[in-house]
């Protein structure tokens, strides 16, 4: 793979001890996200994650430890949105990695002065880490289409245009929210099972989807496209999203214009932004089943073909409000890869720049329900109980069709590979409250 290098050593280990320790956060990662220390008054500023601790990238650059292109890129990495580091482009993003790398390994000569530049992350609070000025999202699991249109058009379930195109809508960025977002159940309009006009009022069948989300990087003027051969270039990283979705109002609303009121409530995300860099390591072969059609040739290269999927292990847990006040753990609800995903990252980017739109640093975009073919792989409550008829059942005892109010969806997501150092996601929780009503 020709975009490793030192940063990706498996030997490397941190003067952090908790970052080698199975954290999410090795030396090897080394996400950016926006952070504050609760209750202390302070403004939002950027760091990076290592161990269980914080970097607080401004005071490492105050205290004079950048230099070269790192000095230059790390106060846009300090700042209280990431949209400047994002619009840098992969040589600032790598001259910053490499440098942090190098100062938060063990043996480093500036231990001590970066130890008071360190924030534990158990006595921070995050926000959304980019100013997102368009959030569109994509259908790219194919497992999940086919489960989904199957409850609606069972002789039919796939549209023809999936094997051709990278299907999305547009979603709605200010109802965005980093992990820990309550939200309340969202209220609209429904068809009742049998009636012929519809009714108002709470949603009953509320839905997460397990999805990944692609931050970008610099973007593309107006009506110049994002050719495919370049991998990582117009991507500043992945994260984890949940795609909150309020499926009665979905069913009623959806035709002929696709998702509006059921999508734009709530998505909540992971605090930290995982680089290409750090993924790099984890990219797999991209292919397609035999016999579907070949992507049209301004979604296919040779990297694509030989690297550009990502064999990322994404899971949602449910934990209800009677197992978090029995001190239970979350059950788990949805294990997968998005290695199965049928369109890749780069596609995905691709597609939506081809036409002349231009895509902006900080814009994030959803995968789509990252379904797998197995049992035990589907991303949401609308396939696990095929469409609510079969219950899924609970550790205690109780059973959800949908979410109920109380219960919080928990994602997570990692890679491993041998020979390479284990990274995370962090957690991305969301929580349902009830309806507002007047």
């Amino acid at each position: 793979m020709a975009n490793l290098d030192e940063t990706h050593d498996a030997s490397l280990t941190s003067w952090v001890a908790s970052a080698n320790a199975g954290s999410d956060f090795p030396i090897q990662n080394l996400p950016h996200g926006v952070f504050r220390r609760k209750a202390a008054g302070e403004s939002f500023r950027g760091g990076v994650a290592i161990g269980d601790q914080i970097l607080d990238v401004g005071a490492a650059h105050a205290a004079g430890l950048f230099s070269g292109p790192a000095a230059t890129a790390a106060p846009h990495a300090a700042a209280p949105e990431l949209n400047g580091p994002m619009a840098l482009g992969p040589a600032a993003w790598s001259a910053l990695r490499l440098a942090l790398s190098r100062l938060l390994r063990t043996g480093s000569p500036h231990e001590q002065k970066l130890r008071g530049c360190l924030v534990p992350q158990s006595s921070a609070e995050y926000t959304v880490p980019a100013r997102i000025g368009d959030y569109p999202d994509f259908y790219t699991s194919i497992h999940h289409a086919t489960n989904v249109g199957r409850l609606f058009r069972p002789d039919n379930p796939l549209m023809p245009n999936f094997k051709y195109v990278p299907i999305g809508y547009h979603g709605r960025a200010s109802s965005i929210g980093v992990s820990g977002q309550q939200f309340p159940r969202p209220r609209g309009q429904t068809l009742p099972a049998g009636g012929s006009a519809p009714v108002f009022g709470n949603c009953q069948r509320l839905d997460y989807e397990l999805e990944l989300g692609i931050w970008m990087g610099p973007g593309n003027p107006q009506g110049r496209p994002i050719p495919i051969g370049s991998l990582d270039d117009p991507i500043f990283g992945l994260g984890l999203v949940d795609q909150l979705s309020a499926r009665g109002i979905q069913a009623w609303e959806y035709q002929p214009l696709g998702p509006f009121l059921a999508k734009n409530f709530a998505t909540t995300i992971s605090p930290w932004i995982i680089t290409m860099a750090a993924l790099a390591p984890y990219r797999t072969a991209w292919t397609r089943p035999a016999g579907d059609p070949e992507p049209l040739p301004y979604l296919d290269s040779p990297a694509i073909r030989s690297e550009g999927a990502f064999d990322i292990t994404i899971e949602a847990w449910l934990q209800s409000a009677k197992l978090r006040a029995a001190g239970q753990p979350p059950a788990r609800l949805s294990h997968s890869t998005f290695a199965h995903s049928y369109w890749t990252v780069g596609q995905m980017v691709c597609h939506h720049a081809v036409g002349g739109c231009n895509l902006q640093p900080g814009d994030l975009y959803g995968t789509g329900t990252q379904s797998g073919p197995d049992d035990g792989e589907a991303a949401a409550l609308l396939e696990i109980t095929v469409g609510g008829k079969k219950p899924l059942t609970l550790p205690d005892g109780d059973t959800r069709t949908f979410l109920l109010d109380g219960d919080t969806v928990i994602l997570r997501g990692w890679c491993e590979k041998p020979g390479f150092a284990r990274i995370g996601f962090g957690e991305c929780a969301g929580t349902v409250l009830p309806a507002v009503e007047e």
